[in-house]
Parts: structure tokens; sequence; C-alpha cells
């Protein structure tokens, strides 16, 4: 565009804790704000909603888990028009974890509004439902350049009615090459836009978007760091070698409930994953070979703790925003600082705090020393010897206070019940099938007193009633695990 000029205006002073009452907001975004308890600005908030309720364009810059995405949600449904049912806002995302994470938050807060349609277009999935839902109507789609692309090009996506576009961690999308699809993009949105553009750095590329496409554009740029105190970094000199079966140490001294454990390559990323199995931990993997339908099965176990460890190349770096993420672990270090920076930014969000461990062999020495320079701080040391026995005698002091415990109630200790399930299982082994046996009888015998109350037949004689179909359903396949035929699935859900 040629009425382009520099940024108009800039803020480099947090102004966080201001509420959002003193905003010009709709009733149901008011609604929807006290439901999640946002009653108070972050700082990005705050200095940018006032410019972007306005209506100008907006170049924001501020650290990663800062609060960006509701900065940006507020003033696209701001300008939405619920009647008419076409595409008026869109947002552009580096990645699909990013794009979807972004839709869940803009629908929380149109959950009020009345009948508001948020389309996630991203790859990874087939493209006919997304067609589907396309010709339905949408009033704002969010997604990764490479898949709006391909809508634009076979004419699914119309961005005639368009009026906000937002590009979301736009430093990614260059680094990822994303460049020549974001002027494509842009090119078929109307001229007459409120265009904002959100990153946690300024290269040069950024620059160069912002006088193409943006006009006259406000700039917000929050030079805050992620706070020391609430994310603890720590570094660990190790071997080369001892990289992988470091990772085990630092999970078993420090213990944390969830751990996001970075690595340069998939192969790493594979190597680490079998390590850590064997060494007892449930840990999966996230990288960008996998379907989309396998990313959100892994997000969905690690977000509900069904998986302790989750091992990613940086493809998650950017987009993650895991609840209560107790540490990050660098088990290869990035030679770009500004990576490094939005690893460890995943813990410590909001008002949690978080552990940032990092393992460097002697050849990582430069890149600690760029990390340090960037971030305006000395690094930590430490060494694994020390967490090694101090473990030890954590998990001995651990189990002093259980057994303390336990004879306060007259209860074994922890050791000493494992013994004597020890001793039990090898006087009276069983085998594999009379262990499926026994959970199926376990099974049965529950199914059987969902129907009857707590005074349930035994399983396999035939009930009375309505509930007699139950009853003999268990018998069946308690009858067929006994004989060694196979179950069928349907009748243990």
């Amino acid at each position: 565009m040629s009425d382009n000029t520099s940024p108009a205006a800039t803020d480099t002073t947090p102004a966080g804790g201001r509420s959002f009452d003193e905003l010009s907001l709709s009733p149901s975004i008011r609604a929807a704000l006290n439901q999640l308890e946002y009653h108070t600005m972050t700082p990005i908030q705050a200095a940018s909603l006032p410019i972007t309720l306005a209506g100008h364009d907006l170049i924001a810059q501020a650290k990663t888990g800062s609060g960006k995405t509701a900065a940006f949600a507020l003033a696209l449904l701001t300008n939405l028009n619920p009647r008419w049912f076409a595409v008026q806002a869109m947002v552009l995302c580096p990645t699909r974890e990013l794009a979807e994470q972004v839709t869940q938050e803009i629908r929380r807060l149109a959950r009020f509004e009345d009948n508001i349609k948020v389309l996630s277009l991203c790859g990874g999935t087939t493209m006919r439902p997304q067609m589907a839902s396309l010709e339905h109507g949408a009033h704002i789609v969010v997604g990764t350049p490479g898949r709006i692309m391909d809508h634009l090009e076979r004419g699914s996506l119309q961005l005639n009615g368009l009026n906000t576009l937002v590009l979301d961690e736009a430093d990614r999308m260059l680094d990822m090459g994303f460049h020549d699809d974001i002027v494509y993009v842009a090119k078929q949105c109307p001229k007459a836009r409120q265009t904002l553009l959100f990153s946690a750095t300024y290269p040069e590329g950024i620059e160069r978007l912002a006088r193409q496409f943006l006009r006259n554009p406000q700039e917000v740029k929050l030079l805050e760091q992620h706070d020391r105190s609430k994310i603890r970094q720590r570094f660990y000199e190790i071997k080369h070698e001892e990289r992988l079966q470091a990772v085990g140490v630092l999970l078993k001294h420090y213990r944390p409930v969830s751990t996001l454990a970075f690595c340069n390559t998939k192969q790493q990323c594979r190597d680490l994953v079998e390590v850590l199995r064997g060494q007892g931990f449930q840990a999966l993997t996230l990288n960008g070979d996998m379907e989309q339908r396998e990313r959100d099965q892994v997000l969905i176990q690690f977000a509900n703790r069904s998986c302790s460890v989750l091992v990613a190349t940086d493809v998650a770096a950017r987009g993650l925003d895991i609840a209560q993420l107790e540490a990050v672990i660098n088990v290869d270090m990035t030679p770009d600082p500004e990576i490094h920076v939005h690893r460890i930014g995943r813990t410590g969000r909001a008002d949690q705090d978080g552990w940032a461990l990092s393992l460097c062999s002697p050849g990582d020495k430069r890149r600690i020393g760029a990390i340090a320079q960037a971030m305006g701080s000395e690094p930590e040391w430490h060494g694994l010897g020390s967490l090694q026995s101090g473990n030890d005698e954590a998990a001995g002091a651990a189990d002093g206070d259980a057994a303390d415990s336990g004879r306060a109630q007259g209860k074994d200790p922890p050791r000493r019940r494992a013994r004597r399930a020890d001793r039990r299982s090898r006087l009276h082994p069983r085998t594999d099938r009379q262990d499926h046996c026994h959970r199926l009888e376990h099974l049965c015998r529950r199914g059987a007193r969902n129907c009857y109350g707590s005074r349930a037949p035994p399983v396999g004689r035939q009930g009375q009633g309505q509930n007699g179909e139950s009853a003999r359903a268990g018998g069946l396949i308690w009858r067929q695990a006994q004989s060694g035929c196979p179950v069928d699935s349907r009748w243990l859900r």
C-alpha cells in the first residue's frame, strides 16, 4: 500500500493491572470475561486494546505467554456483525497447534455472542470437511498460511467481507519460510481492513511486512523478559554421550508432574522416548511428521496427565499453552537464543512457577554465551552428580516419612508392602491369560453390580427382569475368557 508509513507510536512501558471495565466492550464479551475470570488486563492487553478498538493497525511485540491471543481476539470480535454470515476476520498462525488453541480461545470469548462460527483451517487433515463447513458460512477463520492458500486457490474461501487480518507469531512464520504465503494471502484481502501483527521478536522481515501491508500502524513494544522468579533456569554440563540418560536423572530429582523436553532432531526425540520408557516414565513424542489426528491425541494425553513427559522438536516451541507445565528440559541446546526464550516460555505462565533445565556438552559453550548475552544474565551451573546423591537422600527421607506415617496409621511402610507383593507374585505366579481373566471377572461383576445394585448375583447366573441380559452377557464373556476364546470388546464398554 502506498500510504504506509513507519509506526506512529511506541509504548515500551508495561501497564498491566487495569480493568477490562475501562474498555468499550459489548455486554456479551464482558459476560464471557467475567465467566473466564479475566478481570484485569495483562501489559500487552492494556497497551494494545485501546489502539485496536479505535480501529488502528497495530504492530505488537511481547514475550510468549503474555496474553496476546485475547488482545487481538477482543478486537476482532468487536468488529463482527453476527447477522452477516461471511468471513469477517482471519488469523494466520505458524503451526496447527497454535491455530487450534487460538480457535478455542476465540470460541471461549465469543460464547455469549449470537451464533458466532469460528472455523479452523489447517493442514494434516482432508480438505473436504473444511470446504463443506465453508459452504455453510463462517464469521472467523483461523489457520496456517499453506492451507489458507489452498482454499483461496480452490475458491472455497471468500474474503470479500474481511475487515480484520491478524498475523499471530509473525516472526515464527517468517522463520518457517511462510513469507511468500503471507504476501499471497494478504493480497487476497480487501485493502480497507484493519491489520494486527503480533510477534515475540522484531526481525527485519517484520518491518518489511509492516511497510507493505499495514496502514499507519501504531506500535506497542514491551521489552519485558520472562520473570526470573517464576522461571528458574539451571544449566548442567554433561558429556555428549550422557545426554539422554541425564534427562532421567533430572526427572527423578525434580519430579515434575508434567515436562516438555526439546530435542533438535526427530531421531533424537525417538531415541529419548525409548530411553525414558525403559526407565519407567510415561513419555510421548511430538514432531512435524505426525498426522494431525496423531498430534491431537498426543496433546490430549499430555494435557490430561496420561503422559508425564512430552518430547518434541521446535514445532512445539510456539503455540503450546499447557496449563501447569512444571518443567522444560533443553535436551539439545538450540543455536538461536530466541528459540531458547520461546522454549522456556512454555513454563512459568500466568501465576505459575516452573523449571527450565538445560543439558550442555562442551561443544555448546558458544551457544550458552549467546543465550546469556541475549537474556542479560549469567547462566547458573550445576552438576549432575549432586542431583543423584540428593535424589537418593530425598527418596530415603520420603520413605522414612511414609514409614512413620504408615506405622502411625497401622499400615506397612511402602517398601515393606512392595516386598510382600513381590513375594506373593513369586509364590503364586499368574500367567498373562489368568491375569486377563481376573480383570474380565472384575469388570463383569462391576457391570452386574451397576444393574442390580450392591447385591449383585454371581457372574454367569441369569438374572431376572430387565437386568437379565446384562448378567447373561457377564457370564458369557467370563466363560469365553476361561476357554481362551476372543472376547467381544463391546461387552467391556
